[in-house]
């Protein structure tokens, strides 16, 4: 499944994570990548942990938090700190597929990375380049998306960055390990969710069919939820 999540963060709230990110040191992106990444990846990156990523991250989940869309859609039972990059003139990412496992540096903090997420940082029309490239069993999907905007999608799906050729490429990215492992399961349940709802403003809460259906959902999320 791919999904965009419009609006994770307003105007103010792209201003605030800038405002932090951008007179911070960067480093080569490289610290975070495994073998196969460290090949193909070329662009900035804060210093996991530093003080930027920590108080910027926080602006991020927080933003999270608020959105029922995310939250249906991913089931999340732990999410990765976010960390932040950039891509300059010539700067892009190669084809990759994300680590199963990540781990917090200096911690014993881990994830099963199922889920990947990009928050876009940076207006579209201010770079020229810099798309997502997912490709999965749906295809082959182009995201560039508006600051603010972001786009989840499965961490085992192979994916790249293209080549910026004008301006700058700004994000946050970050893992997830959902409460459902299988990723066609967590699509059944999102469109499930979403078919509740819909029914729920249309019928109310007090309907039976819909009282049922929601039963529906929450047994099948018993049957598939580590949590």
């Amino acid at each position: 499944m791919l999904l965009a999540i419009p609006d994770v963060l307003d105007a103010a709230g792209v201003a605030r994570v800038r405002a932090v990110i951008d007179g911070a040191e960067w480093v080569d992106g490289n610290v975070t990548s495994g073998h196969q990444s460290a090949l193909a990846k070329h662009n900035e990156q804060l210093p996991e942990g530093s003080a930027a990523a920590k108080q910027a991250g926080a602006i991020v989940l927080e933003a999270l938090g608020r959105s029922p869309l995310f939250f249906a859609a991913a089931l999340p039972l732990k999410v990765f700190p976010p960390l932040f990059n950039r891509y300059g003139e010539g700067q892009a990412f190669g084809t990759h597929i994300d680590n199963a496992i990540r781990i917090q540096r200096g911690t014993e903090f881990r994830i099963r990375s199922d889920l990947s997420m990009t928050v876009f940082l940076e207006d579209p029309a201010a770079y020229e380049g810099g798309e997502l490239v997912v490709e999965d069993h749906f295809g082959v999907q182009r995201v560039k998306l508006p600051a603010g905007h972001a786009v989840l999608y499965a961490s085992s799906s192979l994916h790249h960055v293209t080549p910026v050729t004008r301006g700058m490429r700004v994000a946050s990215f970050f893992w997830l390990q959902s409460m459902v492992r299988d990723d066609g399961a967590r699509r059944i349940l999102f469109d499930l969710d979403r078919s509740v709802q819909r029914l729920t403003g249309e019928l109310g809460g007090a309907d039976r069919s819909v009282i049922e259906l929601t039963g529906v959902y929450h047994n099948l999320l018993r049957h598939w939820a580590d949590a």
